[in-house]
């Protein structure tokens, strides 16, 4: 059995498990003593720790009755507990804190004996907000060449920081993390896209650069024109010369389409992770996650991607999800819809027969001709015509709405109205212009006529 020495006094404080802001938490502080209590204080240490903050004070000379204390309490003989209680804790409650007690010696009432424990108090907040966008967009969409593509996740507003990862209908993507990039984030972005434009688990740049030389030398025996009349007519005579018949395959012409691209794409994507976090002013994290992969329309148009978050403050997973999709059949609205000559016209577009992700990039441009001001074409979600002349009726115009998925284009015909205002003042000038002639006429008429008498 331990034996403490007179006037002893032991301090010791129940560790605490992160409180999520908002709950209440209750600081305990347990000490042992046989000796008279003096004064109990908790301080709260600020500036990191070269401050304290008085957040509560017991003192036993105004305090005679300590039983009926509500912060401090009598457990059973020699052992006390002082307990402070934060209610509705938020991030600036975050820190540590010391429980500071004071006792009189036993031996000696003159003699103050003191001790201290301290407690750290954690406070965790569930993120506030969770978005998927697509990096660079609005982007186009080429057949020619295949694109990598990004989506970023962006949560906000949680502490500590969240784990982020993506899905693919459902299922949980395997992908290669990529270390954090810091200031070279960019740079590294560009070179992996024009290093890993074709992406696949089998293959890799060097791969395929030795497929397509070994294809393209295969191809040339089998293409026309590609050997001189000897080489030919000396290919025949080994082949009629031959009893047993051609001991290699003859390959039929390869024609490459112009129309679609030559690269080649793997059903199972190798897929990049990044993952960049910064703290915020209210001492929260914001996280963002990156998913890189070489683009595939054929097989990502209509994929429902989606980014969770899990968080010890959460219940359940967070989650924000997109369905990529091409542009198909951009719906155009035109104001004024009786436009007349001379009105500013705006053609705009309204929607789309399908829900689109990421985010187009529209082009207009007249068929036949450049438009009014003079460009092959124009970028936006609207087109205004200043002063429409009457040199439009009739135009057809056309909207491009293309991304990374694909592109669609929608036409409409303008048709531009006579303008009875515009009308009525080229007749008032034409009528006032005619009644200053007749006016002169007149005058000279007068004058011809005064001189003969």
């Amino acid at each position: 059995m331990l034996v403490l020495p007179p006037g002893y006094l032991t301090v010791t404080t129940e560790p605490l498990p992160p409180v999520v802001i908002g709950d209440t938490v209750t600081l305990k502080c347990n000490f042992q003593t046989d000796g008279s209590l003096r004064e109990i204080v908790w301080f709260r240490v600020i500036e990191g720790g070269t401050a304290k903050q008085k957040i509560f004070t017991y003192d036993a000379m105004y305090n005679t009755n300590i039983s009926h204390t509500e912060d401090h309490r009598q457990q059973k003989a020699l052992v006390y507990q002082s307990t402070v209680r934060l209610p509705e804790v938020q991030m600036d409650d975050d820190g540590h804190y010391e429980c500071h007690v004071g006792i009189y010696d036993k031996a000696s009432q003159d003699k103050v004996v003191l001790a201290s424990g301290s407690i750290t108090l954690t406070v965790i907040a569930p993120p506030k907000s969770i978005s998927v966008v697509a990096a660079d967009s609005p982007a186009p969409f080429s057949r020619y060449e295949a694109q990598n593509f990004t989506l970023v996740c962006i949560v906000t507003g949680g502490k500590p920081a969240p784990m982020v990862y993506f899905k693919r209908d459902g299922e949980l993507i395997e992908a290669v993390n990529v270390p954090g990039l810091g200031k070279n984030q960019g740079r590294h972005q560009a070179g992996l896209r024009s290093s890993q434009q074709l992406s696949s688990r089998d293959l890799d740049d060097t791969k395929l650069q030795r497929s397509l030389s070994l294809l393209e030398h295969e191809a040339k025996p089998a293409r026309l024109g590609q050997h001189s009349p000897e080489e030919e007519q000396k290919g025949k005579k080994e082949i009629e010369s031959d009893p047993a018949g051609p001991t290699t395959e003859v390959i039929p012409e390869t024609v490459v389409s112009r129309e679609f691209p030559r690269w080649v794409q793997s059903t199972d994507p190798l897929y990049y992770f990044q993952h960049r976090q910064q703290v915020a002013s209210d001492g929260t994290m914001e996280v963002r996650a990156m998913l890189t992969w070489s683009l595939n329309p054929q097989l990502d148009n209509e994929a429902l991607f989606s980014c969770e978050v899990k968080h010890p403050a959460l219940s359940m997973p967070m989650q924000a999800e997109v369905t990529l999709s091409a542009p198909r059949g951009p719906k155009l609205s035109m104001s004024p819809s009786k436009a007349k000559v001379g009105d500013t016209i705006r053609i705009a577009v309204q929607g789309f027969q399908n829900e689109v992700f990421p985010e187009p990039l529209f082009t207009w441009t007249m068929v036949g001709g450049p438009l009014l001001d003079g460009r092959e074409e124009h970028n936006g979600r609207e087109l205004i015509l200043e002063r429409a002349p009457a040199e439009l009726n009739g135009s057809m115009f056309r909207c491009t709405a293309q991304n990374p998925l694909g592109s669609s284009d929608t036409h409409t015909r303008l048709i531009v109205f006579e303008n009875p205002r515009l009308k009525k003042g080229k007749e008032q000038f034409l009528g006032k212009h005619l009644k200053n002639v007749f006016i002169i006429l007149l005058q000279s008429v007068i004058e011809i006529f005064t001189a003969g008498d």
